[in-house]
């Protein structure tokens, strides 16, 4: 926002009088970004002008930008009448409609649905065209006769008449996009007809065809001639026009009931021709787009005419929430107006992100989303009013009303100021953060939420007339909500908290809330200072903030590390950057330090959540197919147990070996059986948490309780998984090239020359990446924070050869009995492998499988398992009992004692 002269000023200007107080009191809102006009000096005006001519006199109606005046000589009844300009970008000759994305996605899972059905429920299809056919028997042939022939000719003359309705109407683009779509939709029908009749499954080919009557062919599985129709029809534009909706769908119903009684196709052929139409037309929209249809702004001026306004000029401020175009209307003889106008393309901008918000969070901290165009302009008239009501200081509402049958206008009284994120430091007094907090506290007592309180919703309004100091007036309303719960209106408070805070620090804005609230009305918001829950454009500036601090600390870190500081010392004069929220929660507990720290439930659904389930969910699918094929109860009926204690004892050397080489990384002296629990515990928490997380803080956590300091914890821990990755690679090299020396002609394990030559490709990568400016900057900057910790931790660890013998040893450990845990595995089942190569596909697929986002890598460490080993020589009926048996020993096994050492851990506060 962008500070302009009074509303008052800028109707004088317009109209070369100050406004009249009797005609209509526009209340006006600033959208947020708008960008009121700044008149500039008026310019000087004659002593005398003599009066002009009504009839010869000429129109001078300039739009109102910066440094122009808004002038006109006509008399007020001549200018009412006289076309006024107006300022706006032009819009876009076409659209892509997130609805028409919709429908083609929707149509996809409509026609996979139907395949599926047909390949799973034969007996079901088999039996519906039994029974049809048996019905057509029934039928009088004259009637069959009859009735393909009126299909016949309406198919061709509905489309036809169509056409010519819309060329008589100058709709030739909308006629292109329907032939278009019904060229692309006649070449995927014979695709699809093609696929079903030489590769589809029999199951398919049955349920979609037919054998004609009498002969030996087959009926078509997509009707050629109808799905063009459809698309055609579709594409152009039927959905906005009933009766050519009504005679399409008659001909469609009239044609496929013509082919069934006549035996030339199935039910389900006729399903797969119109979702196949359907699908084709939206995609076809999606894609080159649609004629837009949105209201200019000379529409715009015609509409605000009839509801009584006088409008001279209208510029184009900046859009609102959800894409809500937004002028800025100069009138004759009164104050400049605010109008929003809604239409049904914006309506239907960010329906993705919607949708995903109500899957991830609770329904109640989401707020429903209005159907149509009537329900969105009477929800935010609704919030209007009640806000004024309430006593808030927002835009007053003056007018509503239809702008054709796609869009719907607010005109409000119009507020200058300037946006909370564009005003200047000196203009956020205490007293504007009061105002800020006394309207939202107006709000809150009569139950109205705002659900939007950015900064771009707070307007900081200059001293007035009625107002003699500065203020905030709280703008976007659209998306509040009126007899709201408790849970909606402390999520408000969280908000406005959040926002305040990133402009003038958190101990300003809790005050500031605490003044006006009191402490336990701001406690309250404590439990609700989440990222999830707050608006989009907070995270990100969230994000952005504990970015920059976080780089300023390394930074002051490195450059502290140069001049000679020690390790300690840097970290004590820069601690870590605490995230931002968390400096709001300590202001408010240093005002309520009773106030509820444990954060509310808000999410159902977090990303991870559902990544993790979609990653199982394949992973579960290859296995199980594996398992299928490979039918393991039978191999476990004849296993040799002996080698299978022999597995469970190389399993439990591994959390030796885990327990020596944690140890072996931390400068101090650990009590070993105390750590040992602790590896035994991470087999607990590898449940519950993705593969090679859940143990890195478990062990970090488990250290600052043995008395290292937290810094130095967490730099143990990496520099243990920096060494251990380093090994892992080593030894994967190290038996690979082994295993690739003796590799037969029926194994898949590389040779030798493969492996050097990988390494040289490795290299050549890793020197070119390192070449590339941007490349390097971005290692740089991701590694730079881990080596500040753990070089200074490997240095100290240096002085002591034993403590690097016991952690080197017990990496190396930990990976050899894995190893020799899935070799004795292997051999429980009678076969064997060589060692090297064991060890090849368990380093390999034990470090891909722990990158997939599952528990302890559930499903997919398996599945690349049995795929390395039958690679690698091994029946798959082996290989699948093999890595069964190594799983349950490794990762299922340890759970219940996992368990049993945790709770000891905690009992001892060991954790």
């Amino acid at each position: 926002m962008t500070g302009s002269s009074a509303s008052a000023d800028q109707a004088a200007d317009a109209s070369g009088t100050m406004p009249d107080a009797s005609g209509p009191s526009p209340s006006a809102a600033s959208g947020p970004g708008s960008e009121p006009i700044s008149g500039g000096e008026p310019a000087a005006e004659p002593a005398s002008r003599p009066p002009a001519p009504p009839v010869e006199a000429p129109v001078v109606d300039l739009v109102k930008v910066p440094g122009l005046q808004h002038r006109s000589t006509l008399p007020a009844e001549t200018r009412a009448s006289s076309h006024v300009a107006v300022d706006e970008p032009l819009l876009a000759a076409r659209v892509h409609r997130p609805s028409d994305l919709i429908r083609f996605l929707l149509g996809i899972l409509g026609v996979a649905a139907v395949l599926v059905l047909a390949s799973i429920a034969t007996s079901t299809t088999t039996g519906l065209q039994s029974d049809i056919s048996a019905g057509v028997t029934k039928v009088p042939s004259f009637l069959t006769t009859i009735t393909g022939v009126i299909s016949t000719a309406a198919v061709l003359i509905v489309p036809l008449a169509f056409a010519v309705e819309r060329l008589i109407k100058r709709d030739g683009l909308r006629v292109a996009d329907g032939v278009l779509a019904a060229v692309l939709a006649h070449g995927i029908s014979l695709a699809v007809d093609l696929w079903v009749v030489k590769a589809a499954p029999e199951s398919i080919t049955a349920a979609l065809t037919q054998q004609i009557p009498n002969t030996t062919t087959l009926t078509d599985p997509v009707h050629g001639y109808l799905t063009p129709v459809i698309a055609y029809m579709t594409a152009v534009g039927m959905a906005s026009r009933p009766r050519w909706r009504v005679a399409l769908w008659a001909v469609v119903l009239l044609d496929g009931l013509s082919e069934l009684i006549s035996g030339h196709t199935t039910p389900l052929s006729i399903a797969v021709t119109i979702l196949l139409g359907l699908t084709v037309a939206y995609g076809t929209l999606y894609a080159v787009g649609t004629p837009n249809v949105r209201p200019t702004g000379e529409t715009l001026l015609l509409g605000l005419r009839k509801v009584g306004f006088a409008p001279l000029s209208a510029h184009r401020s900046t859009d609102g929430p959800e894409g809500t175009r937004r002028y800025l209307v100069i009138q004759d003889h009164a104050l400049p107006l605010d109008v929003h106008v809604i239409d049904r393309e914006q309506q239907a901008s960010g329906f993705f992100y919607r949708l995903w918000r109500r899957l991830q969070l609770r329904t109640v901290t989401v707020r429903s989303s209005p159907q149509s165009l009537r329900q969105a302009l009477e929800q935010e008239a609704l919030i209007a009013y009640a806000a004024n009501a309430a006593g808030a200081h927002s835009p007053r509402l003056i007018a509503t009303s239809e702008l054709g049958p796609d869009a719907v206008i607010l005109v409000y009284e119009r507020v200058e100021g300037r946006s909370f994120d564009l005003a200047d430091d000196s203009e956020l007094t205490d007293e504007v953060l009061a105002d800020a907090w006394t309207s939202v506290k107006a709000l809150h007592d009569r139950r109205i939420a705002h659900r939007r309180l950015t900064s771009e919703s707070l307007l900081v309004t200059p001293p007035s007339a009625t107002s003699p100091s500065s203020g905030v007036c709280l703008i976007n309303l659209a998306g509040g909500d009126i007899a709201s719960g408790d849970l909606t209106l402390r999520m408000d408070l969280a908000q406005l908290l959040t926002t305040l805070a990133l402009r003038v620090g958190p101990e300003r804005a809790v005050a500031s809330a605490n003044k006006v609230l009191g402490s336990g009305r701001t406690a309250s918001a404590m439990p609700l200072l989440q990222p999830v829950g707050l608006h989009r454009s907070t995270r990100l500036a969230l994000k952005h903030h504990n970015s920059e601090h976080k780089a300023a600390v390394a930074a002051a870190r490195a450059e502290q590390m140069k001049a000679g500081v020690k390790v300690e010392d840097a970290l004590t004069a820069n601690p870590d950057p605490q995230d931002f929220l968390s400096q709001i929660r300590e202001q408010i507990l240093e005002v309520a330090p009773q106030a509820p720290v444990e954060p509310a439930r808000l999410q159902r659904l977090k990303p991870k959540t559902l990544i993790t389930l979609v990653a199982g969910a394949f992973a579960a699918y290859l296995l199980l197919g594996q398992l299928a094929a490979a039918n393991p109860a039978s191999a476990f009926s004849h296993a040799k147990w002996a080698w299978a204690l022999a597995a469970l004892a190389a399993s439990a050397l591994s959390y030796v070996g885990a327990a020596l080489s944690l140890a072996g990384f931390v400068p101090e002296q650990l009590p070993f059986w105390r750590t040992l629990w602790a590896q035994v515990a991470g087999s607990f928490v590898k449940l519950v948490a993705p593969a090679a997380v859940g143990g890195v803080a478990l062990n970090a956590r488990f250290l600052q309780r043995a008395g290292v300091r937290p810094g130095q914890a967490v730099a143990s821990v990496g520099a243990s998984q920096l060494v251990g990755l380093g090994m892992h690679i080593l030894l994967l090299l190290g038996f690979g090239f082994v295993a690739g020396t003796g590799s037969g002609k029926g194994s898949d394990i590389p040779s030798s020359r493969t492996v050097i030559a990988g390494l040289l490709v490795a290299a050549v990568l890793v020197l070119v990446g390192a070449a590339v400016p941007p490349v390097r900057r971005w290692t740089v900057t991701r590694l730079r924070t881990l080596f500040i910790g753990v070089i200074p931790r490997m240095l100290d660890l240096l002085r002591s050869p034993t403590k690097i013998a016991t952690g080197f040893g017990g990496i190396v450990l930990v990976s050899l009995a894995f190893v020799a845990c899935l070799d004795t595995s292997i051999r429980a089942f009678g076969e064997s492998l060589p060692f090297a190569t064991i060890a090849v596909v368990y380093l390999a697929g034990n470090a891909a499988g722990s990158a997939v986002p599952t528990p302890g890598g559930i499903g997919a460490i398996e599945t690349l398992l049995i795929g390395g080993l039958t690679g690698a020589g091994l029946p798959l009926t082996v290989a699948t009992p093999a890595v069964l048996l190594f799983r349950l020993l490794t990762f299922w096994l340890p759970v219940l004692p996992g368990w049993i050492a945790f709770s000891y851990l905690q009992r001892k506060e060991a954790l």
